[in-house]
């Protein structure tokens, strides 16, 4: 296999193999802060901001560094000690394996050969996650290109979902086996190798200040930042587009001028409507003349809430700054230094009678 396939799915076996022959030292790597270094930060901000780990511009790292920036990535990731940004960065990790499978069996000469060695085929990753000879095609379907499948049932149970499209009882199961759509096998390769790449995080007998970890604070710190950025605010659950502040009005109509926003000004949006208690949907329609891409915005969305609210609020104003999306217009860190509480302020000291804009959507 190349050193292209490993870069592409660093989560495979044989990539930790491919890793040792580099003849590299990770610690060494770190120290010497190599490009693999700034390349696993990225990785992991960007499993947080957008919900997937490829590189914004593909043609930027080597292979090699791609490779090497995954374990790296997997140090920074247990060093943050939150169990919801593994989840979060193993899933990510996963959707972008996903469609890069998706790619990769579209274009195989028969939907399971590749055609090159940096593409893996349906067998290969199928093996590689335990699952031969448990998924198979259906024999009423074993064309080049299956619709469907036939999946065993312990397996089946192992890695479906707990939505309703996932019912026993809506499925045909004979001899053992539960016939799926080839869209739902992607999504069951997708929990394997979500669950492949959570295994073993957090690593263990990592101490900050010393070793290994010591040159990686600066690099930890900009990631903590996108996980503690809380501010005292009560639940807000209206929605109002003049009380924005001027950095989420700014990012608004950047994104309907039909300018698409960088990952980082697309976490701060999606995590502030979400953080004024909007559902995706409404996201969705509230964003609908925009650059915004409507299943980006409920694929990022579901990235920012769990059950208990809000899992990443947008960034303060202070980081704002740093990434030069806020000025400090009309000097408004006087009010609040936190888009959520500049918001909710304003919400408070209005003076007249506001609408929430989803009153006046349904309204129409």
């Amino acid at each position: 296999m190349s050193a292209r396939l490993y870069a592409r799915y660093p989560f495979l076996e044989a990539a930790r193999q491919a890793v040792g022959e580099l003849g590299v030292d990770i610690e060494t790597l770190i120290a010497e802060g190599a490009p693999a270094v700034d390349r696993g930060r990225k990785r992991v901000e960007r499993a947080l901001m957008a919900g997937r780990v490829d590189a914004e511009d593909p043609d930027e790292w080597r292979d090699e560094d791609e490779l090497l920036s995954y374990p790296i990535a997997r140090i920074l990731v247990s060093l943050l000690d939150s169990g919801a940004a593994i989840d979060k960065y193993a899933a990510a990790e996963a959707k972008t394996a996903v469609e890069r499978l998706q790619e990769d069996f579209a274009a195989g000469d028969d939907g399971l050969r590749s055609t090159t060695t940096a593409r893996l085929d349906r067998e290969t990753i199928l093996d590689e996650l335990g699952l031969s000879g448990t998924i198979r095609p259906a024999a009423d379907h074993a064309s080049r290109e299956p619709a469907w499948f036939r999946v065993e049932l312990g397996a089946y149970l192992r890695l479906a979902g707990d939505g309703d499209r996932w019912r026993l009882v809506d499925r045909e199961v004979a001899d053992g086996e539960v016939r799926i759509e080839r869209e739902e096998l992607f999504s069951l390769l997708g929990t394997a190798i979500r669950r492949r790449i959570a295994d073993g995080l957090p690593f263990e007998g990592l101490t900050e200040g010393e070793g290994i970890v010591e040159p990686l604070e600066s690099d930890l710190g900009e990631l903590r930042r996108l996980l503690s950025e809380r501010t005292a605010v009560g639940r807000i659950d209206f929605v109002n587009r003049a009380l924005f502040p001027p950095c989420i009005e700014n990012l608004l109509q950047k994104a309907e001028d039909g300018i698409e926003l960088e990952a980082f000004e697309s976490f701060t949006l999606m995590a502030f409507l979400t953080g004024i208690g909007m559902e995706p949907d409404e996201i969705v329609d509230f964003c609908a003349e925009s650059s915004l891409d409507p299943e980006g915005i409920r694929y990022q969305t579901e990235y920012l809430t769990d059950d208990r609210g809000t899992q990443y609020p947008p960034p303060s104003c202070e980081t704002l700054s740093a990434y030069g999306i806020c000025h400090n217009e009309d000097d408004h860190w006087k009010t609040a230094s936190h888009p959520l509480a500049y918001y909710q302020s304003r919400l408070e000291d209005r003076e007249e009678e506001l609408v929430d804009w989803r009153a006046d959507t349904n309204a129409e």
